[in-house]
């Protein structure tokens, strides 16, 4: 059987998750979530192979066959990965693809301190003859991760992350969070400014892993189960049942 895993820090994955029951249907997937560690954005590249390669070490054992990172933080470390013959796919190489086909005049980006800091995307647009503006939300991340996707104060987060990209044709969502908050973000930005969301180019590579068509799903998280369960649902209308709390033995 071709099992599915997904990683991601938090809930941001859950965006992708969705998509997938959408457009492919219900084939197995093994939910990882990490948020009992230090969030993979504010730990080194050492850091986050290690921690990375222990998680996909365990998921192999689970049954997982075929992998997508869904963190963009985490994809950057994606070339440094033992992959245990498990088939990788981050978001980053498709988000750049899916950004280029759209032929943007003025793009901006937002992301993660780590996605920004590390230049990845900055070099990829470099490539493709494009410059990019990119500005850090990292605020915006941890309040969705906690459920927030309307309150007063994220409203004025994305206001002052996006003022210096407001007129811009295109903006990147180089953090799989973001899409949970188009709508309030809209509302900062000029009404002909775009947003990206890499999802939907994502979920077409997914579909040539020719995944089982049945075996259910798991969730785990080694962090707040309850708290897991209600953030999905805030964020992207996704009800996770039976989250399971794990830790990695010492």
């Amino acid at each position: 059987m071709n099992r599915l895993g997904i990683i991601d820090w938090g809930i941001g994955g859950v965006s992708i998750y969705k998509l997938i029951k959408q457009r492919i249907g219900d084939v197995p997937i093994t939910y990882f979530s990490d948020t009992g560690v230090t969030p993979y954005g504010k730990m080194t590249r050492p850091e986050i192979v290690s921690r990375l390669n222990t998680v996909i070490r365990f998921l192999k054992t689970r049954g997982v066959t075929h992998l997508v990172i869904g963190c963009n933080a985490a994809s950057t470390a994606i070339a440094f990965l033992d992959n245990h013959g498990i088939a990788v796919e981050g978001v980053i190489e498709n988000a750049v693809e899916s950004t280029v086909k759209l032929k943007p005049n003025r793009l901006g980006l937002i992301g993660g301190r780590r996605t920004v800091l590390s230049g990845v995307y900055r070099k990829a647009f470099a490539v493709q003859k494009l410059s990019v503006k990119q500005r850090i939300a990292q605020p915006l991340s941890g309040l969705i991760e906690s459920g927030d996707v309307s309150s007063a104060k994220l409203r004025a987060e994305c206001k002052s992350i996006l003022a210096p990209l407001k007129n811009c044709s295109h903006i990147l969502l180089a953090c799989t969070h973001y899409p949970a908050i188009i709508p309030v973000m809209k509302d900062v930005v000029s009404p002909k400014t775009a947003f990206i969301d890499p999802a939907d180019g994502l979920v077409d590579r997914i579909k040539r892993f020719r995944l089982s068509k049945s075996g259910g799903d798991v969730f785990l998280t080694t962090g707040d189960a309850a708290g897991m369960q209600m953030a999905a649902f805030a964020a992207f209308n996704v009800r996770l049942d039976k989250i399971s709390k794990f830790n990695f033995s010492k």
